[in-house]
């Protein structure tokens, strides 16, 4: 048995699995330290991945050689590509997954993994050098004791973990599962600051009890999208559908009339809860005037008769829960398997953080997941493979690995954490994101699989596949660029699509910039480049031909986009921590000093993006850089 290791990983959810994961892969000596080995990577709240912004996580967290997205696709039993409606920079990949299948993918993909050991127990303690400065293992419940050069904090919601059902109030990360004690408790007498959040999750439902004909049906996508870019990675499970239902006055009466008992509203919970995923409660009171709230009733697997149902997150007591969803029409006869439930538990300021996600206080101590304030799979499991990746540099004396705001979600959203900090549990969203248009769900690969090849972590199949598609899009693009289309050859199809028929011959390329023409449409009629596409790698040809026309089609915003994002970037080049004692300089304003001591920032441009640090401040700083 051995009790060293260069990296130790508490906590098994969706930071700690791509931690240890991507920790161990680069060449450290890893171990995962979870609770229970049978429920690794669990889904607490929804079965789903992606979504809004988090799809593009996802696939990001896959160009890198991380595992959520390939867990996910072999786990799915329904894939939809939200917001095609919309521009590419919104589109966004989301899926149901089968709980337990999901556990399982993940728990091979860790047994699988060289160099990762696991065991089973509850951390209780971390362990310091004789100065508190730094770092050297972790103890446990069972009194054992393991050595680490590094560790990465992923609790989740198990640190002081306290559920609530109405009145009622059980300790526990997890419904049947133990809270953790101890750990937050020590890093207070370190210095660093902690807060409650809370998350909530909804009822489950038994399928056989509901009924169907008083729902809407909404079917997945069947095309080629999923969320690996590896493409022999496919779901082999019976694909499910979702349902839609509504809430109406009488579900309102209902929950209206036991708000006095709802923890959110008798003082119960203090603590700060999510604004953009709301309890049913709380949508009750924030929006009085609504007559209804959509609800979707989502399968929690492939044969499971136990759903979710999304929207209806409640601490209400369970009784109140029951009584109100019997008055939607779907669900009058519903059996449930439990009632959903509040949870509090801790979290750390993360303004605590470097952007490697190492604390500022204690050396080689990182911390990722909700434990930094944030909320979701996704954000967690992203800042779970960046804390993997910067623990193993660290130890071995490599600088750190930092992703730009124009480089991806994951570098908008730790750059949020570490330079905003939080007020509320933090959700990624596409608005947050400025260089949006540069960080599509389409071209995470080309973004990212070189930088994560360079560290050891993309394997040299992930890079060929990369190079070998850009090369199939580059030559689509030029080929639309060199090829000339006479009228009588596509006017009748654009006469098809609503576009306007050709009065003269023209570059194909010019055609594919209409938003009514794709190239597809454009092969029926023409059979050189029918040929063309012929000639592509025939399990990627739909997602190669759909890059080329993103491409095509929005190179202007792209090409503007990235102007932008360079002459930014130049702020990030300009170091500034360590340069400036803060407090000495009268032409900042009060609360810019203030800021800029706590978050001490790295760059002039995390400094610009910290609120309360204006424009004027700014000048003041690159004044005196250039000194």
């Amino acid at each position: 048995m051995d009790y060293n290791f260069d990296v130790i990983v508490v906590g098994g959810g969706h930071a700690g699995c791509e931690a240890a994961c991507a920790a161990a892969r680069m060449g450290s000596n890893t171990l995962l330290i979870t609770m229970d080995l049978n429920k690794i990577a669990q889904m607490s709240c929804n079965p789903a991945v992606g979504g809004i912004a988090k799809g593009q996580i996802v696939r990001e967290i896959d160009a890198m050689g991380g595992q959520m997205g390939i867990v996910t696709d072999r786990a799915s039993i329904q894939f939809r590509l939200l917001n095609k409606s919309k521009g590419p920079a919104m589109w966004s990949p989301r899926a149901q997954a089968d709980r337990s299948r999901f556990i399982d993918e993940w728990r091979r993909r860790l047994d699988a993994t060289p160099n990762l050991s696991l065991w089973q127990d509850c951390a209780t303690e971390l362990l310091f050098d004789e100065g508190g400065n730094g770092v050297t293992g972790v103890k446990t419940a069972f009194g054992t004791t393991f050595a680490a050069r590094a560790v990465i904090l992923t609790a989740g919601t198990f640190l002081n973990g306290l559920m609530h059902v109405g009145h009622v109030q059980i300790e526990g990360g997890r419904v049947s599962e133990p809270a953790s004690h101890g750990i937050t408790e020590q890093l207070v007498r370190l210095g660093f600051k902690t807060d409650r959040m809370k998350t909530g999750t909804p009822v489950r439902l038994d399928a056989r009890t509901v009924d169907y004909s008083q729902a809407q049906i909404q079917e997945g996508d069947n095309d080629f999208h999923h969320f690996s870019y590896l493409p022999e990675v496919r779901s082999e499970l019976r694909q499910r559908p979702c349902w839609i239902v509504y809430t109406n006055d009488e579900v309102h009466r209902v929950l209206r009339e036991g708000l006095p008992e709802s923890p959110l509203y008798n003082g119960q919970i203090q603590s700060i809860g999510p604004r953009y995923c709301p309890s049913i409660e709380t949508k009750l009171v924030t929006f009085p005037d609504r007559d209804s709230h959509q609800l979707f009733i989502e399968p929690e697997g492939e044969t499971t008769n136990e759903m979710y149902l999304n929207g209806f997150s409640s601490s209400m007591p369970w009784r109140v829960q029951f009584d109100a969803l019997s008055h939607i029409p779907a669900l009058r006869h519903a059996q449930f398997y439990r009632p959903g439930y509040a949870i509090e538990y801790d979290f750390f300021d993360p303004t605590q953080l470097k952007h490697s996600l190492e604390t500022k206080l204690v050396e080689n101590l990182f911390f990722a997941g909700q434990v930094n304030g944030t909320t979701g799979y996704e954000e967690a499991a992203g800042q779970g493979l960046m804390a993997g990746i910067n623990a193993h540099l660290k130890i071995n004396g490599r600088e750190p690995f930092v992703l730009r705001r124009d480089q991806a979600y994951i570098g908008v959203l730790i750059d949020d954490l570490v330079t905003k900090g939080v007020d509320e549990p933090y959700r990624m969203f596409t608005s947050r994101a400025e260089h949006r248009i540069l960080l599509r769900q389409d071209d995470a690969d080309a973004r990212l699989t070189q930088l994560a090849y360079n560290l050891g972590l993309a394997t040299r199949e992930r890079l060929e596949l990369m190079k070998s598609k850009m090369e199939q899009v580059d030559g689509l693009v030029e080929l639309a660029r060199g090829m000339s289309v006479k009228p009588d050859e596509v006017n009748d199809m654009l006469a098809k699509a609503g576009s306007t028929p050709l009065k003269q011959g023209c570059r194909l390329y010019d055609l594919i910039l209409r938003p009514q023409v794709t190239i597809d449409a454009l092969a029926t009629a023409l059979p050189r480049l029918a040929e063309a596409l012929r000639g592509l790698e025939e399990l990627r040809r739909d997602e190669i031909v759909e890059a080329a026309e993103i491409k095509i089609k929005y190179s202007g915003y792209i090409e503007r986009e990235q102007a932008v994002a360079d002459k930014l970037s130049r702020l990030e080049d300009l170091k500034l921590r360590g340069k400036i004692e803060y407090s000495q300089v009268p032409q900042l304003s009060t609360e810019a000093r203030q800021k800029l001591e706590r978050v001490n920032p790295d760059t002039l441009g995390q400094a610009s993006r910290i609120p309360g640090v204006s424009p004027s401040d700014i000048q003041v700083l690159m004044l005196l850089l250039g000194r």
